[in-house]
């Protein structure tokens, strides 16, 4: 697997996003939620990257997730939780 690059990631900088958590067992889900991301950048440890909403609030991939991009949307699947994290662009009318 080849590692995430955060140049990759930049696409969704300043853009509305979706974002979905989902397991894979099926149980009780979040419902998604649409935000901007305003930065993207490794945690200091090095174990994941974060999405940044704001200056304080982030969602944080696992950077051993299983990652498929396109475009418009990013998918992680970490196999140690179990869990597939989705951010996707969506439009704006």
């Amino acid at each position: 697997m080849e590692p995430i690059k955060l140049e990759d990631l930049n696409q969704f900088v300043g853009v509305p996003v979706e974002i979905a958590i989902q397991d894979s067992e099926g149980g009780d889900q979040a419902p998604s939620v649409k935000k901007t991301v305003k930065k993207v950048q490794f945690c200091p440890d090095g174990t994941h990257f974060r999405f940044y909403f704001d200056d304080f609030y982030f969602l944080a991939v696992p950077l051993k997730s299983k990652v498929s991009q396109s475009d418009s949307q990013l998918s992680a699947f970490d196999s140690e939780s179990g869990l597939t994290y989705t951010v996707k662009k969506v439009q704006v009318f």
